[in-house]
Protein backbone atom coordinates (compact mmCIF):
# COMPACT_ATOMS: atom_id res chain seq x y z
CA UNK A 1 0.00 0.00 0.00
CA UNK A 2 2.51 3.08 1.47
CA UNK A 3 4.98 4.04 3.49
CA UNK A 4 3.83 6.28 6.56
CA UNK A 5 5.71 7.40 9.12
CA UNK A 6 3.06 6.52 12.25
CA UNK A 7 2.69 6.60 15.91
CA UNK A 8 3.13 2.85 16.75
CA UNK A 9 0.13 2.59 18.01
CA UNK A 10 -1.35 3.96 14.77
CA UNK A 11 0.78 0.71 12.79
CA UNK A 12 -0.94 -1.79 15.14
CA UNK A 13 -4.74 -0.13 14.54
CA UNK A 14 -4.10 -0.36 10.77
CA UNK A 15 -2.89 -3.86 10.59
CA UNK A 16 -5.84 -4.77 12.44
CA UNK A 17 -7.59 -3.64 9.18
CA UNK A 18 -5.15 -5.55 7.28
CA UNK A 19 -6.09 -8.14 9.40
CA UNK A 20 -9.55 -8.18 8.70
CA UNK A 21 -10.59 -7.67 11.95
CA UNK A 22 -14.89 -8.11 12.84
CA UNK A 23 -14.80 -6.48 16.19
CA UNK A 24 -12.69 -4.65 18.76
CA UNK A 25 -13.06 -3.76 22.21
CA UNK A 26 -10.97 -2.40 25.01
CA UNK A 27 -11.13 -0.55 28.23
CA UNK A 28 -8.99 3.06 28.07
CA UNK A 29 -5.54 2.60 29.55
CA UNK A 30 -2.01 4.49 28.24
CA UNK A 31 0.01 3.04 26.80
CA UNK A 32 -2.55 0.92 24.33
CA UNK A 33 -5.85 3.88 24.15
CA UNK A 34 -4.91 4.87 20.70
CA UNK A 35 -5.56 2.08 19.00
CA UNK A 36 -9.02 1.40 20.41
CA UNK A 37 -9.21 5.23 19.66
CA UNK A 38 -7.66 4.79 15.73
CA UNK A 39 -9.55 1.93 15.18
CA UNK A 40 -13.36 4.17 16.39
CA UNK A 41 -12.71 7.03 13.82
CA UNK A 42 -11.46 5.08 10.69
CA UNK A 43 -13.87 4.81 7.91
CA UNK A 44 -12.16 2.50 5.60
CA UNK A 45 -13.34 -1.04 6.99
CA UNK A 46 -16.75 -1.08 9.03
CA UNK A 47 -16.86 -3.05 12.09
CA UNK A 48 -17.51 -3.56 15.78
CA UNK A 49 -15.94 -1.31 18.00
CA UNK A 50 -16.80 -0.58 21.57
CA UNK A 51 -14.99 0.98 24.85
CA UNK A 52 -15.84 -1.61 27.56
CA UNK A 53 -16.91 -0.60 31.24
CA UNK A 54 -13.60 -2.94 32.19
CA UNK A 55 -11.09 -4.87 30.23
CA UNK A 56 -12.91 -8.04 32.19
CA UNK A 57 -16.29 -7.00 30.15
CA UNK A 58 -13.66 -6.02 27.04
CA UNK A 59 -11.84 -9.55 26.95
CA UNK A 60 -15.63 -11.50 27.47
CA UNK A 61 -17.33 -9.82 24.84
CA UNK A 62 -14.21 -10.41 22.22
CA UNK A 63 -13.38 -13.68 23.21
CA UNK A 64 -17.54 -14.59 22.34
CA UNK A 65 -17.04 -12.93 18.97
CA UNK A 66 -14.21 -15.13 18.58
CA UNK A 67 -16.12 -18.31 19.63
CA UNK A 68 -18.88 -16.84 16.82
CA UNK A 69 -15.96 -17.48 14.45
CA UNK A 70 -15.22 -14.10 13.33
CA UNK A 71 -11.93 -12.29 14.19
CA UNK A 72 -11.70 -10.14 17.62
CA UNK A 73 -9.40 -7.59 19.10
CA UNK A 74 -9.54 -6.40 22.71
CA UNK A 75 -7.31 -4.13 24.44
CA UNK A 76 -5.34 -2.91 27.90
CA UNK A 77 -2.75 -1.90 29.69
CA UNK A 78 -1.14 -4.66 32.05
CA UNK A 79 -2.73 -3.57 34.78
CA UNK A 80 -5.90 -4.07 32.96
CA UNK A 81 -4.51 -8.04 32.84
CA UNK A 82 -4.76 -8.07 36.07
CA UNK A 83 -8.86 -7.26 36.04
CA UNK A 84 -9.26 -10.04 32.81
CA UNK A 85 -7.04 -12.78 34.21
CA UNK A 86 -9.88 -15.09 35.37
CA UNK A 87 -11.22 -15.12 32.17
CA UNK A 88 -8.06 -15.15 30.30
CA UNK A 89 -6.81 -18.25 32.06
CA UNK A 90 -10.02 -20.45 31.01
CA UNK A 91 -10.34 -18.63 27.06
CA UNK A 92 -6.49 -21.05 27.03
CA UNK A 93 -9.04 -24.44 27.88
CA UNK A 94 -12.07 -23.25 25.90
CA UNK A 95 -9.48 -22.31 22.91
CA UNK A 96 -11.18 -19.77 20.10
CA UNK A 97 -12.57 -20.41 16.43
CA UNK A 98 -12.26 -16.71 15.02
CA UNK A 99 -8.68 -15.23 15.34
CA UNK A 100 -8.44 -13.54 18.48
CA UNK A 101 -5.71 -11.08 19.44
CA UNK A 102 -5.44 -9.83 23.60
CA UNK A 103 -3.21 -6.14 23.70
CA UNK A 104 -1.88 -5.82 26.97
CA UNK A 105 0.48 -2.86 26.57
CA UNK A 106 3.51 -3.09 29.29
CA UNK A 107 4.88 0.31 30.69
CA UNK A 108 8.52 -0.13 31.87
CA UNK A 109 9.38 2.79 34.58
CA UNK A 110 5.80 2.84 35.19
CA UNK A 111 5.66 6.37 33.18
CA UNK A 112 1.53 5.67 33.93
CA UNK A 113 1.17 2.91 36.14
CA UNK A 114 1.01 2.03 39.85
CA UNK A 115 3.46 -0.69 38.85
CA UNK A 116 5.84 -2.42 36.40
CA UNK A 117 4.74 -6.31 35.97
CA UNK A 118 5.39 -8.09 32.92
CA UNK A 119 2.58 -9.12 30.75
CA UNK A 120 4.93 -12.40 29.59
CA UNK A 121 4.25 -13.75 32.90
CA UNK A 122 0.86 -14.12 31.93
CA UNK A 123 1.38 -15.91 28.80
CA UNK A 124 3.35 -18.34 30.75
CA UNK A 125 1.35 -18.88 33.65
CA UNK A 126 -2.49 -19.51 30.96
CA UNK A 127 0.36 -21.21 28.14
CA UNK A 128 -0.53 -19.27 25.60
CA UNK A 129 1.65 -18.13 23.07
CA UNK A 130 2.76 -13.81 23.17
CA UNK A 131 4.60 -11.77 20.60
CA UNK A 132 6.90 -9.12 22.16
CA UNK A 133 7.66 -6.55 19.02
CA UNK A 134 11.26 -5.18 18.69
CA UNK A 135 10.01 -2.06 16.76
CA UNK A 136 7.68 -0.36 15.21
CA UNK A 137 7.41 -2.12 12.36
CA UNK A 138 7.48 -5.55 13.76
CA UNK A 139 4.46 -4.10 16.11
CA UNK A 140 2.36 -4.08 12.73
CA UNK A 141 3.77 -7.17 11.02
CA UNK A 142 2.99 -9.33 14.57
CA UNK A 143 -0.14 -8.25 15.10
CA UNK A 144 -1.23 -8.21 11.68
CA UNK A 145 -0.23 -12.27 11.51
CA UNK A 146 -1.06 -12.93 15.20
CA UNK A 147 -4.60 -13.49 13.72
CA UNK A 148 -3.75 -16.40 11.32
CA UNK A 149 -1.51 -17.56 14.38
CA UNK A 150 -4.14 -17.86 16.58
CA UNK A 151 -6.43 -19.55 14.24
CA UNK A 152 -3.86 -21.97 13.14
CA UNK A 153 -3.60 -23.43 17.05
CA UNK A 154 -7.32 -22.44 18.14
CA UNK A 155 -5.79 -20.01 21.06
CA UNK A 156 -6.01 -16.52 21.97
CA UNK A 157 -2.72 -14.51 21.13
CA UNK A 158 -1.66 -12.17 23.57
CA UNK A 159 0.66 -9.22 21.79
CA UNK A 160 2.53 -6.99 24.34
CA UNK A 161 3.92 -3.80 23.10
CA UNK A 162 5.97 -2.00 25.26
CA UNK A 163 5.34 2.32 25.68
CA UNK A 164 8.39 2.73 23.93
CA UNK A 165 6.79 0.62 20.96
CA UNK A 166 3.32 2.02 21.45
CA UNK A 167 4.46 5.97 21.81
CA UNK A 168 7.33 5.76 18.92
CA UNK A 169 6.88 6.99 15.45
CA UNK A 170 8.77 5.26 12.33
CA UNK A 171 8.10 4.52 8.95
CA UNK A 172 5.59 1.58 8.63
CA UNK A 173 5.33 -1.14 5.13
CA UNK A 174 1.33 -0.82 5.24
CA UNK A 175 -0.80 -3.42 3.44
CA UNK A 176 -4.21 -3.04 1.93
CA UNK A 177 -7.07 -3.15 3.79
CA UNK A 178 -9.47 -5.97 4.29
CA UNK A 179 -12.05 -6.39 2.57
CA UNK A 180 -13.19 -10.28 3.78
CA UNK A 181 -16.30 -9.96 6.03
CA UNK A 182 -17.30 -13.28 7.94
CA UNK A 183 -20.23 -13.95 9.21
CA UNK A 184 -20.55 -15.00 12.77
CA UNK A 185 -22.10 -17.91 13.57
CA UNK A 186 -22.04 -19.44 16.76
CA UNK A 187 -21.25 -23.42 17.13
CA UNK A 188 -23.00 -25.34 20.42
CA UNK A 189 -20.47 -27.27 21.60
CA UNK A 190 -20.56 -27.60 26.03
CA UNK A 191 -17.57 -29.67 26.06
CA UNK A 192 -15.45 -27.03 24.34
CA UNK A 193 -16.91 -24.06 25.87
CA UNK A 194 -18.85 -25.31 29.45
CA UNK A 195 -15.73 -25.57 31.67
CA UNK A 196 -16.76 -27.69 34.42
CA UNK A 197 -14.40 -29.98 35.89
CA UNK A 198 -14.40 -33.21 33.86
CA UNK A 199 -14.67 -31.27 30.29
CA UNK A 200 -11.98 -29.45 32.15
CA UNK A 201 -9.54 -32.09 32.49
CA UNK A 202 -9.54 -32.84 28.64
CA UNK A 203 -9.37 -29.43 27.36
CA UNK A 204 -6.27 -29.10 29.84
CA UNK A 205 -4.67 -32.20 28.10
CA UNK A 206 -5.35 -30.83 24.86
CA UNK A 207 -3.42 -27.05 25.73
CA UNK A 208 -0.66 -28.95 26.97
CA UNK A 209 -0.13 -31.34 23.87
CA UNK A 210 -0.45 -27.71 21.48
CA UNK A 211 2.51 -26.42 22.69
CA UNK A 212 5.61 -28.32 21.30
CA UNK A 213 4.05 -27.53 18.22
CA UNK A 214 3.45 -23.92 19.02
CA UNK A 215 6.98 -23.88 19.80
CA UNK A 216 8.28 -24.82 16.86
CA UNK A 217 6.06 -22.81 14.64
CA UNK A 218 7.10 -19.56 16.21
CA UNK A 219 10.79 -20.18 15.40
CA UNK A 220 9.22 -20.75 11.69
CA UNK A 221 7.73 -17.77 11.54
CA UNK A 222 10.96 -15.87 11.84
CA UNK A 223 9.62 -14.20 15.51
CA UNK A 224 12.62 -16.10 17.32
CA UNK A 225 15.74 -15.63 15.15
CA UNK A 226 19.56 -15.76 15.84
CA UNK A 227 23.21 -15.11 13.91
CA UNK A 228 26.06 -16.74 15.19
CA UNK A 229 29.36 -14.55 14.85
CA UNK A 230 31.55 -15.66 17.84
CA UNK A 231 32.25 -17.40 21.16
CA UNK A 232 30.45 -14.62 22.99
CA UNK A 233 26.72 -14.00 22.53
CA UNK A 234 23.47 -11.78 23.51
CA UNK A 235 20.28 -12.68 23.77
CA UNK A 236 17.52 -9.85 23.42
CA UNK A 237 13.86 -9.45 23.86
CA UNK A 238 10.87 -6.70 23.17
CA UNK A 239 12.29 -3.13 22.48
CA UNK A 240 15.62 -4.13 24.17
CA UNK A 241 16.41 -5.89 21.11
CA UNK A 242 16.35 -2.50 18.99
CA UNK A 243 18.64 -1.05 21.84
CA UNK A 244 21.39 -4.05 21.52
CA UNK A 245 21.72 -3.27 17.61
CA UNK A 246 22.95 0.09 18.09
CA UNK A 247 25.95 -0.57 20.17
CA UNK A 248 26.59 -4.41 19.36
CA UNK A 249 30.31 -5.58 17.84
CA UNK A 250 30.19 -7.17 14.52
CA UNK A 251 32.12 -10.46 16.44
CA UNK A 252 29.34 -10.72 18.85
CA UNK A 253 26.34 -13.52 18.30
CA UNK A 254 22.80 -12.07 18.71
CA UNK A 255 19.50 -13.57 19.27
CA UNK A 256 16.21 -12.35 19.34
CA UNK A 257 13.13 -13.54 21.24
CA UNK A 258 10.08 -11.83 19.22
CA UNK A 259 7.79 -14.38 20.89
CA UNK A 260 6.61 -16.99 23.54
CA UNK A 261 7.11 -20.06 24.68
CA UNK A 262 10.48 -20.62 23.40
CA UNK A 263 11.84 -23.40 21.83
CA UNK A 264 13.99 -25.02 23.98
CA UNK A 265 15.89 -27.21 21.55
CA UNK A 266 16.28 -23.82 19.75
CA UNK A 267 17.34 -22.09 22.18
CA UNK A 268 19.89 -24.65 23.42
CA UNK A 269 21.56 -25.09 20.36
CA UNK A 270 21.96 -21.30 20.61
CA UNK A 271 23.44 -21.20 23.91
CA UNK A 272 25.74 -23.73 23.98
CA UNK A 273 27.73 -22.45 20.71
CA UNK A 274 29.03 -19.96 23.15
CA UNK A 275 31.19 -19.16 25.61
CA UNK A 276 29.28 -16.35 27.18
CA UNK A 277 26.10 -15.15 26.71
CA UNK A 278 24.59 -11.85 28.09
CA UNK A 279 20.45 -11.75 28.11
CA UNK A 280 19.26 -7.98 27.54
CA UNK A 281 15.60 -7.75 28.39
CA UNK A 282 13.40 -5.52 30.09
CA UNK A 283 11.07 -5.49 33.03
CA UNK A 284 11.34 -9.49 34.38
CA UNK A 285 14.09 -12.34 33.63
CA UNK A 286 11.62 -14.30 31.56
CA UNK A 287 14.27 -14.93 28.97
CA UNK A 288 17.61 -15.37 31.56
CA UNK A 289 15.47 -18.00 33.11
CA UNK A 290 14.73 -20.26 29.89
CA UNK A 291 18.29 -19.59 28.79
CA UNK A 292 19.77 -20.59 32.54
CA UNK A 293 17.58 -23.59 32.05
CA UNK A 294 19.13 -24.29 28.86
CA UNK A 295 22.51 -24.09 29.20
CA UNK A 296 24.80 -26.98 30.46
CA UNK A 297 28.46 -25.18 30.03
CA UNK A 298 28.34 -21.71 28.99
CA UNK A 299 28.04 -18.56 31.36
CA UNK A 300 24.92 -16.56 31.41
CA UNK A 301 25.13 -13.18 32.67
CA UNK A 302 21.56 -10.42 33.23
CA UNK A 303 19.23 -9.72 35.71
CA UNK A 304 20.11 -12.25 38.34
CA UNK A 305 24.11 -11.42 37.96
CA UNK A 306 23.26 -7.77 38.38
CA UNK A 307 24.26 -7.26 34.59
CA UNK A 308 21.31 -5.60 33.27
CA UNK A 309 18.57 -3.86 35.59
CA UNK A 310 15.72 -5.18 37.43
CA UNK A 311 13.51 -1.74 37.52
CA UNK A 312 12.55 0.61 34.91
CA UNK A 313 12.88 0.68 30.69
CA UNK A 314 16.20 0.06 29.05
CA UNK A 315 18.01 2.62 26.99
CA UNK A 316 20.93 1.96 24.58
CA UNK A 317 23.16 3.98 27.39
CA UNK A 318 21.97 1.59 29.90
CA UNK A 319 22.39 -1.64 27.48
CA UNK A 320 26.15 -0.11 26.62
CA UNK A 321 27.06 -0.13 29.77
CA UNK A 322 25.70 -4.27 30.56
CA UNK A 323 27.57 -4.89 27.61
CA UNK A 324 30.85 -3.39 29.58
CA UNK A 325 29.99 -5.28 32.84
CA UNK A 326 29.60 -8.55 30.80
CA UNK A 327 33.21 -8.15 29.07
CA UNK A 328 32.09 -7.08 25.60
CA UNK A 329 32.80 -3.57 24.09
CA UNK A 330 29.88 -1.43 22.64
CA UNK A 331 30.53 -0.02 19.56
CA UNK A 332 29.20 3.39 21.47
CA UNK A 333 29.09 4.60 24.96
CA UNK A 334 27.26 7.54 26.05
CA UNK A 335 28.29 10.16 28.71
CA UNK A 336 27.11 10.21 31.98
CA UNK A 337 23.77 12.87 31.97
CA UNK A 338 24.02 15.50 33.78
CA UNK A 339 21.25 17.80 34.56
CA UNK A 340 21.17 21.53 35.11
CA UNK A 341 21.48 22.14 38.88
CA UNK A 342 18.78 24.65 40.43
CA UNK A 343 15.98 23.70 37.88
CA UNK A 344 13.19 23.46 40.15
CA UNK A 345 11.03 20.35 39.59
CA UNK A 346 7.54 20.33 37.90
CA UNK A 347 5.62 17.74 39.22
CA UNK A 348 2.30 17.01 36.69
CA UNK A 349 -1.03 19.26 38.41
CA UNK A 350 -4.15 19.58 37.97
CA UNK A 351 -5.32 21.55 35.05
CA UNK A 352 -6.41 25.65 35.88
CA UNK A 353 -10.41 24.91 36.14
CA UNK A 354 -10.39 21.37 36.88
CA UNK A 355 -13.74 20.50 38.95
CA UNK A 356 -11.65 17.71 41.03
CA UNK A 357 -9.57 21.07 42.81
CA UNK A 358 -12.81 22.88 44.43
CA UNK A 359 -13.77 19.65 45.40
CA UNK A 360 -10.56 18.40 47.07
CA UNK A 361 -9.90 22.09 48.44
CA UNK A 362 -13.74 21.81 50.56
CA UNK A 363 -12.63 17.94 51.14
CA UNK A 364 -9.88 19.25 53.08
CA UNK A 365 -11.61 22.12 55.20
CA UNK A 366 -14.46 20.20 56.44
CA UNK A 367 -12.60 17.35 57.14
CA UNK A 368 -9.40 18.41 58.41
CA UNK A 369 -8.48 15.08 60.17
CA UNK A 370 -10.27 12.82 57.74
CA UNK A 371 -8.04 10.00 55.93
CA UNK A 372 -8.91 10.15 51.75
CA UNK A 373 -8.43 6.56 50.24
CA UNK A 374 -7.92 7.42 46.35
CA UNK A 375 -8.31 5.89 43.05
CA UNK A 376 -6.30 5.95 39.51
CA UNK A 377 -7.36 8.67 37.05
CA UNK A 378 -6.21 12.71 37.04
CA UNK A 379 -7.54 13.23 40.80
CA UNK A 380 -4.47 11.04 42.11
CA UNK A 381 -2.76 14.58 41.86
CA UNK A 382 -4.53 14.93 44.72
CA UNK A 383 -2.12 14.02 46.53
CA UNK A 384 -0.68 16.98 46.34
CA UNK A 385 -3.15 18.94 47.77
CA UNK A 386 -2.97 16.33 50.65
CA UNK A 387 -6.23 14.74 50.01
CA UNK A 388 -5.05 11.20 48.46
CA UNK A 389 -3.58 8.69 50.96
CA UNK A 390 -3.70 5.22 48.96
CA UNK A 391 -4.23 4.59 45.61
CA UNK A 392 -3.59 0.64 44.72
CA UNK A 393 -5.80 0.08 41.99
CA UNK A 394 -8.91 0.85 39.66
CA UNK A 395 -11.94 0.96 42.24
CA UNK A 396 -10.09 0.42 45.42
CA UNK A 397 -10.68 3.93 46.99
CA UNK A 398 -14.21 2.38 47.98
CA UNK A 399 -13.03 -0.95 49.79
CA UNK A 400 -10.53 0.08 51.05
CA UNK A 401 -11.73 3.22 52.42
CA UNK A 402 -14.20 1.07 53.83
CA UNK A 403 -11.66 -1.44 55.55
CA UNK A 404 -9.92 1.40 57.36
CA UNK A 405 -13.82 2.70 58.42
CA UNK A 406 -14.50 -0.86 59.65
CA UNK A 407 -11.32 -1.66 61.54
CA UNK A 408 -12.12 0.39 64.12
CA UNK A 409 -9.65 3.42 63.16
CA UNK A 410 -12.10 6.19 64.09
CA UNK A 411 -11.30 9.69 62.43
CA UNK A 412 -13.45 10.02 59.07
CA UNK A 413 -13.03 8.36 55.88
CA UNK A 414 -13.59 10.00 52.72
CA UNK A 415 -12.52 7.98 49.44
CA UNK A 416 -12.40 9.79 46.28
CA UNK A 417 -13.51 7.90 42.72
CA UNK A 418 -14.07 8.98 39.19
CA UNK A 419 -16.68 8.63 37.44
CA UNK A 420 -15.18 5.87 34.51
CA UNK A 421 -13.44 4.16 37.50
CA UNK A 422 -16.80 3.92 39.66
CA UNK A 423 -18.46 2.52 36.68
CA UNK A 424 -15.13 0.11 35.86
CA UNK A 425 -14.81 -1.39 39.76
CA UNK A 426 -16.48 1.01 41.98
CA UNK A 427 -19.90 -0.44 41.97
CA UNK A 428 -19.26 -4.04 43.62
CA UNK A 429 -17.17 -1.86 46.42
CA UNK A 430 -19.76 0.59 47.12
CA UNK A 431 -22.63 -2.43 47.33
CA UNK A 432 -20.11 -4.29 49.91
CA UNK A 433 -19.94 -1.03 52.23
CA UNK A 434 -23.47 -0.41 52.42
CA UNK A 435 -23.92 -4.26 53.19
CA UNK A 436 -21.30 -4.27 55.64
CA UNK A 437 -22.45 -1.18 57.40
CA UNK A 438 -19.50 1.26 56.66
CA UNK A 439 -19.33 4.75 57.99
CA UNK A 440 -17.64 6.58 55.21
CA UNK A 441 -18.27 9.29 53.00
CA UNK A 442 -17.90 8.28 48.59
CA UNK A 443 -16.87 11.49 46.52
CA UNK A 444 -17.85 10.55 43.11
CA UNK A 445 -15.84 12.90 40.84
CA UNK A 446 -17.90 13.22 38.15
CA UNK A 447 -16.44 15.19 35.20
CA UNK A 448 -18.68 12.92 32.42
CA UNK A 449 -15.41 11.43 30.47
CA UNK A 450 -12.77 9.26 30.94
CA UNK A 451 -10.02 11.97 31.23
CA UNK A 452 -6.72 10.67 32.08
CA UNK A 453 -6.35 8.36 29.03
CA UNK A 454 -7.06 10.90 26.60
CA UNK A 455 -11.07 11.48 26.90
CA UNK A 456 -12.69 8.68 25.49
CA UNK A 457 -16.74 8.31 26.21
CA UNK A 458 -17.98 5.87 28.98
CA UNK A 459 -21.73 5.05 29.87
CA UNK A 460 -21.81 8.27 32.02
CA UNK A 461 -21.11 9.98 28.70
CA UNK A 462 -24.27 9.35 26.77
CA UNK A 463 -21.92 8.43 23.68
CA UNK A 464 -20.57 5.16 22.14
CA UNK A 465 -16.88 4.51 21.19
CA UNK A 466 -18.07 4.97 17.38
CA UNK A 467 -19.96 8.81 18.48
CA UNK A 468 -23.52 7.06 18.68
CA UNK A 469 -25.79 8.50 21.22
CA UNK A 470 -26.52 6.49 23.54
CA UNK A 471 -28.76 6.85 27.35
CA UNK A 472 -26.47 8.08 29.56
CA UNK A 473 -26.34 6.57 33.03
CA UNK A 474 -27.72 8.06 36.24
CA UNK A 475 -24.73 7.95 38.71
CA UNK A 476 -27.22 8.78 41.39
CA UNK A 477 -29.53 5.85 40.92
CA UNK A 478 -26.80 3.43 40.59
CA UNK A 479 -25.84 4.79 44.13
CA UNK A 480 -29.47 4.50 45.72
CA UNK A 481 -30.08 0.85 43.97
CA UNK A 482 -26.92 -0.21 46.26
CA UNK A 483 -28.64 0.70 49.51
CA UNK A 484 -27.42 4.51 49.94
CA UNK A 485 -30.16 6.33 51.07
CA UNK A 486 -28.10 9.81 51.09
CA UNK A 487 -26.60 10.71 47.73
CA UNK A 488 -26.56 14.99 46.82
CA UNK A 489 -25.06 15.91 43.32
CA UNK A 490 -23.28 19.48 43.72
CA UNK A 491 -21.58 21.99 41.12
CA UNK A 492 -17.67 22.03 42.67
CA UNK A 493 -17.15 25.43 41.29
CA UNK A 494 -20.44 26.39 43.53
CA UNK A 495 -17.73 26.15 46.80
CA UNK A 496 -20.16 27.55 49.18
CA UNK A 497 -22.97 25.32 48.21
CA UNK A 498 -20.13 22.31 47.75
CA UNK A 499 -18.59 23.05 51.42
CA UNK A 500 -22.41 23.13 52.52
CA UNK A 501 -22.72 19.48 51.35
CA UNK A 502 -19.65 18.00 52.87
CA UNK A 503 -20.36 19.61 56.25
CA UNK A 504 -24.37 17.90 55.99
CA UNK A 505 -22.22 14.75 55.13
CA UNK A 506 -20.01 14.96 57.90
CA UNK A 507 -22.79 15.15 60.78
CA UNK A 508 -24.51 11.92 59.02
CA UNK A 509 -23.94 8.37 59.76
CA UNK A 510 -22.93 5.60 57.17
CA UNK A 511 -22.24 5.22 53.93
CA UNK A 512 -23.08 8.82 52.42
CA UNK A 513 -22.34 10.00 48.66
CA UNK A 514 -21.47 13.15 47.12
CA UNK A 515 -21.40 13.88 43.42
CA UNK A 516 -19.53 16.42 42.38
CA UNK A 517 -20.36 16.94 38.74
CA UNK A 518 -18.72 19.72 36.08
CA UNK A 519 -17.56 18.60 32.64
CA UNK A 520 -13.79 18.19 32.53
CA UNK A 521 -12.22 22.05 31.36
CA UNK A 522 -10.64 20.49 28.26
CA UNK A 523 -14.46 18.49 27.22
CA UNK A 524 -15.40 21.92 27.76
CA UNK A 525 -13.24 24.06 25.68
CA UNK A 526 -13.38 21.21 22.87
CA UNK A 527 -17.50 21.68 22.91
CA UNK A 528 -17.37 25.47 23.11
CA UNK A 529 -17.98 26.21 26.28
CA UNK A 530 -16.17 29.02 27.15
CA UNK A 531 -16.48 30.81 30.79
CA UNK A 532 -14.68 34.82 31.38
CA UNK A 533 -11.07 34.74 33.18
CA UNK A 534 -10.81 36.12 36.35
CA UNK A 535 -8.60 38.98 37.61
CA UNK A 536 -6.93 40.06 40.20
CA UNK A 537 -7.25 43.79 41.74
CA UNK A 538 -3.97 45.08 43.07
CA UNK A 539 -5.22 47.83 45.45
CA UNK A 540 -7.43 45.27 47.25
CA UNK A 541 -5.15 42.46 47.33
CA UNK A 542 -3.27 42.28 50.63
CA UNK A 543 -0.88 39.08 49.58
CA UNK A 544 -2.39 36.34 52.19
CA UNK A 545 -1.44 33.61 49.70
CA UNK A 546 -4.65 32.20 50.70
CA UNK A 547 -5.11 31.85 46.91
CA UNK A 548 -2.05 30.49 46.38
CA UNK A 549 -3.32 27.19 48.92
CA UNK A 550 -5.91 26.27 46.34
CA UNK A 551 -2.99 25.36 43.85
CA UNK A 552 -4.16 26.47 40.55
CA UNK A 553 -1.88 26.82 38.31
CA UNK A 554 -3.18 30.14 37.02
CA UNK A 555 -2.51 32.12 40.10
CA UNK A 556 0.95 33.21 40.26
CA UNK A 557 2.42 35.90 42.29
CA UNK A 558 4.55 38.85 41.26
CA UNK A 559 5.82 40.58 44.54
CA UNK A 560 3.12 40.29 47.01
CA UNK A 561 0.37 40.28 45.38
CA UNK A 562 -1.59 37.72 43.25
CA UNK A 563 -1.96 37.81 39.12
CA UNK A 564 -3.95 35.32 37.05
CA UNK A 565 -2.30 34.45 33.88
CA UNK A 566 -3.98 33.10 30.54
CA UNK A 567 -4.30 30.20 31.85
CA UNK A 568 -7.51 30.80 33.47
CA UNK A 569 -10.42 28.53 32.90
CA UNK A 570 -13.33 30.78 34.50
CA UNK A 571 -14.12 28.98 37.31
CA UNK A 572 -14.09 31.16 40.08
CA UNK A 573 -13.60 29.43 42.52
CA UNK A 574 -10.43 31.54 43.67
CA UNK A 575 -13.02 34.45 43.78
CA UNK A 576 -14.81 32.42 46.81
CA UNK A 577 -11.39 31.57 48.60
CA UNK A 578 -10.41 35.13 48.40
CA UNK A 579 -10.48 36.64 51.66
CA UNK A 580 -10.27 40.70 50.52
CA UNK A 581 -12.70 40.26 48.10
CA UNK A 582 -9.82 41.33 45.62
CA UNK A 583 -10.75 38.46 42.73
CA UNK A 584 -13.57 39.10 40.07
CA UNK A 585 -14.58 38.58 36.65
CA UNK A 586 -12.27 40.38 34.10
CA UNK A 587 -14.22 43.67 33.42
CA UNK A 588 -16.09 43.63 36.45
CA UNK A 589 -16.58 47.44 37.76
Amino acid sequence: MAIRYLLGNEGIAHACLEANIDFAAGYPGTPSSEVIDVLRVQEERPFTVEWSTNEKVAFENALAAAWCGVRALCTMKHVGLNVAADPLMTSAYTGVTGGFVVLSADDPFAHSSQNEQDTRRYAHFARLPCLDPASVQEAHDMLRDAFDLSEEFGLPVIFRPTTRICHSKGDVDLGEVGTEHRTAAFRRDPKQYVVIPAHTRVLHKVLNEKQPALKERLVELGYNRHTVRGPTAVVASGVAAAYVQEVLPDDVSLAIIGAYPIDEEWLADFVDRHEKVLVVEELDPVVEEAVRQTATKTEVFGKMTGTVPYEGELTPATVAAALQKAGITPTTTFPAAAPVQGVPPRPPILCAGCMHRPTFYAMRKVFRDGIFPSDIGCYTLGLQLGAVDTTICMGASITVGSGIARSGEEHPVVCTIGDSTFLHTGIPGLLNAVYNGADMVVVILDNRITAMTGHQPNPNTGLTATGKESTPISLDAICRSCGVSWVETVDPYDLPVLLDTFKRAKERKGVRVIIAKQPCVITARRTGIRRKAYTVDPERCTGCGACRSFGCPAIAFAGKNATITDLCAGCGVCADICPSGAIGMEGRQ
